[in-house]
């Protein structure tokens, strides 16, 4: 079957890489969109006259992009303004203590000595060169691979390498593996939050995701337009390559003929025909039939107890004191156990939650003098937690949830010496 227009369902970064990959091969690409922009989880709300990043705010594996938009005959270093952070992120803990990871190994180095000791200084060493060992095995065999599986990715490795693939610990847990390098818990806490990239808990995931160390350690990129512009340039290509978008178009259904999608129907009973449908959204949509019956096989339900992490956030424009906040910077309480612990197994939200807080006006060395544009994040169950805070609450998720929440997130950070002026607890978003 010839494909001459294919459908694309959300316009976040994959239907979007869709949309370029399609067009640029002389088919008709339909991007549908229910929100008002591209990007997807790469939003920005506005607070007061503030416009603030409140989804991805670490960039990295520019290497997809550039390669992306290289099969499109773009530049993407001409198309995308970066920076590259020279502090990768700026970590403190309730229980004292500051460390920043620098994108310049050695710099780190000598920080983790000077935080820690000289063993756990020589534990870092030894981290970095089996997590970039198992980003060199996984790479172009898993991590670039469209459909990998184990029996794929072995073959890929090939016999003489097995051994690679076998120090990629897939069998140990990335908590108990990272305490082969590090005695000091706090950096054990530090390394192992790479986890929560993924949605994963350190004390269940796999001790593969070492890799995501080495992925920021190769580069974090900062862009001056915030994470949109890099929405904004891929709709701009996949636009030029013949691509039409339509933005606050929701879909109801993705019709099929003879067992094949045939199009869509959009929530204002308008039916687009197509070829082929890509969809970029939620698996559990698809499963749960909220596009209709007949896609509800195209991909496996899910359970809320299978799902990865979910988040709350706070978008604020507000003054600071106390900490000397970067670009990226996190906040730690004492026991990161039972803090997923809490999250997965009781589904509930932790008393002293690990804060990540994105200070947007602080690119290269900037230091606001007055209200600055502020990301505030803390790790949440998938299912929701509008029986968890507090104690005994009533199944909805009103304000005094919200108020503590917050509360509990602001505690961790004044613990670590940071203090958010505002007159009142801020609504999560």
């Amino acid at each position: 079957m010839t494909i001459k227009h294919v459908v694309v369902i959300g316009a976040g970064a994959g239907g979007l890489a869709a949309a370029i990959d399609l067009a640029r091969q002389g088919i008709a690409v339909t991007v549908l969109d229910k929100a008002e922009h591209a990007g997807g989880k790469m939003r920005q709300l506005k607070v007061g006259d503030a416009e603030i990043d409140a989804g991805p705010t670490v960039f990295t594996m520019g290497w997809v992009f550039e390669a992306l938009f290289a099969r499109a005959g773009a530049d993407f270093r001409s198309a995308v303004a970066t920076e590259n952070a020279d502090i990768l992120a700026r970590h403190a803990w309730t229980s004292g203590g500051i460390l920043d990871l620098h994108a310049d190994h050695d710099l780190t180095l000598k920080a983790i000595r000077s935080f820690s000791d000289h063993n756990n200084a020589a534990g870092y060493e030894r981290f970095c060169e089996r997590s970039a060992l198992m980003y060199r095995t996984l790479k172009d065999t898993f991590m670039a691979n469209q459909k990998p599986n184990a029996f794929s990715l072995t073959m890929r490795v090939g016999l003489r390498h097995l051994g690679n693939l076998l120090r990629t610990a897939p069998q140990r847990s990335l908590w108990n593996h990272l305490g082969d390098y590090f005695s000091d818990a706090r950096l054990r806490q530090l390394f192992a939050r790479y986890a929560t990239y993924v949605g994963s808990s350190p004390i269940q995931c796999p001790a593969t995701l070492m890799l995501i160390a080495h992925v920021e350690q190769s580069g974090v990129g900062l862009l001056p337009g915030g994470m949109r512009s890099l929405a904004s340039a891929m709709q701009t290509l996949a636009e030029q390559h013949g691509a039409t978008f339509r933005f606050a178009e929701g879909v109801t259904r993705i019709d099929t003929r003879s067992g094949r999608a045939c199009g869509v129907t959009l929530d204002s009973g308008e039916h687009i025909a197509a070829d082929a449908v890509v969809f970029n959204g939620d698996q559990t949509a698809l499963a749960n039939g909220l596009l209709g019956d007949e896609v509800r096989t195209a991909t496996p339900g899910m359970t809320a107890e299978q799902r990865g992490l979910s988040a709350i956030t706070w978008c604020l424009n507000a003054k600071t004191s106390g900490f000397p906040l970067h670009y990226h910077n996190v906040f730690f309480d004492d026991d990161y156990p039972s803090e997923f612990s809490t999250l997965f197994k009781q589904r509930r939200l932790p008393a002293g939650p690990t804060v990540y807080v994105c200070a947007q006006d602080r690119l290269g060395n900037a230091s606001p003098q007055g209200a600055e544009r502020l990301l505030i994040l803390i790790n949440a169950p998938a299912d929701g937690v509008a029986d968890s805070v507090p104690d005994g609450g009533t199944g909805a998720w009103d304000s005094g949830h919200k108020r503590e929440a917050w509360n509990r997130a602001q505690s961790v950070m004044s613990a670590c010496g940071l203090n958010i002026l505002t007159d009142a607890s801020p609504e999560a978003v």
